[in-house]
């Protein structure tokens, strides 16, 4: 159980990691862009992944078409979403606000999948909202240092992002949860969907218009940041958590892995040498009180 409650910790720690060396090339080049790099470099690795392990043969092909429904809803739209939620709000308040969608993915498994919602699902439900409120009402951003974690732009727009990028992964994650079910291969399914969202992305590029265009030419030292962005989220992240999940206890391993938005602080801390705010602290133990409760209701 130790090692699956290290794996889950560190999973949130490269997440967390993962945020904050994204945040620079996000803001240079724009979430479009940097989504366009980052989710075809992640396809590479997840598709290599596959090959090299033969769970390609036997992946069953009438799946295809609703895991490319929820890589478009989930990645595609999610992912970007994130990004721009990112570029405009920061890392720690963007990881909080994205938070809710563990609360929507229980509601909407409520309504589409028809699963039971006991009420201590509701009381995480009602605590998540309470933090994320906490984050995005309980700071003034004017009154903070000037730092990667400051808010660029209009708050409601990063909010709005936020919770698009919420409702996009809670939305991919019901959408596939009945096929992953069946037991088919995570790495398998994760390229199909990664692989959907890299394409959309990559035609989006060829529209004739600022927005979908990189804000920057992409250099040597960006691609080498993307990629070692997605690296660490993708390939180690994501890889630790599968790993948790197989030794330990599911809501156990789910919940530590839950803890990205209290871990970002300490390394906000360390990276820019400002204390990061006590609202900031108390949102984001607030929501992992939320999601605690909501993990261990559906145990």
């Amino acid at each position: 159980m130790l090692i699956a409650e290290l794996a889950a910790l560190s999973a949130a720690f490269c997440w967390a990691l993962s945020g904050l060396i994204s945040i620079g090339a996000i803001r240079q080049l724009g979430p479009l862009a940097f989504n366009r790099v980052r989710m075809s470099l992640v396809f590479l690795m997840l598709a290599a992944a596959s090959l090299l392990t033969g769970a390609w043969r036997d992946f069953p092909l009438d799946t295809i078409q609703t895991l490319m429904i929820s890589g478009l809803i989930g990645i595609f739209l999610g992912d970007t979403a994130l990004f721009g939620s990112l570029q405009r709000l920061g890392p720690s308040r963007t990881s909080v606000v994205f938070a809710l969608n563990a609360p929507m993915t229980v509601i909407m498994g409520w309504f589409i999948l028809e699963e039971h919602l006991p009420w201590l699902t509701l009381l995480g439900c009602g605590i998540v909202t309470v933090g994320v409120l906490i984050a995005i009402l309980g700071r003034r951003n004017n009154e903070e240092p000037q730092s990667m974690d400051s808010t660029q732009g209009r708050l409601r727009y990063g909010i709005a992002l936020g919770l698009l990028a919420a409702f996009g992964q809670a939305a991919g994650s019901i959408i596939a949860r009945p096929i992953m079910a069946e037991g088919v291969d995570p790495i398998t399914a994760s390229a199909i969907r990664v692989g959907i969202a890299a394409l959309c992305l990559l035609f989006v590029g060829f529209i004739p218009n600022p927005l979908f265009r990189p804000k920057t030419q992409y250099t040597v030292k960006l691609i080498g940041i993307i990629m070692l962005s997605g690296f660490i989220a993708m390939g180690i992240g994501m890889t630790l958590l599968l790993y948790g999940l197989a030794l330990g206890d599911a809501g156990v391993v789910t919940t530590l892995s839950a803890t990205t938005p209290v871990l970002i602080l300490p390394l906000l801390w360390i990276s820019t040498g400002n204390r990061p705010p006590l609202m900031a602290w108390v949102s984001a133990v607030v929501t992992l009180i939320g999601i605690t409760l909501i993990t261990f209701s559906w145990q």
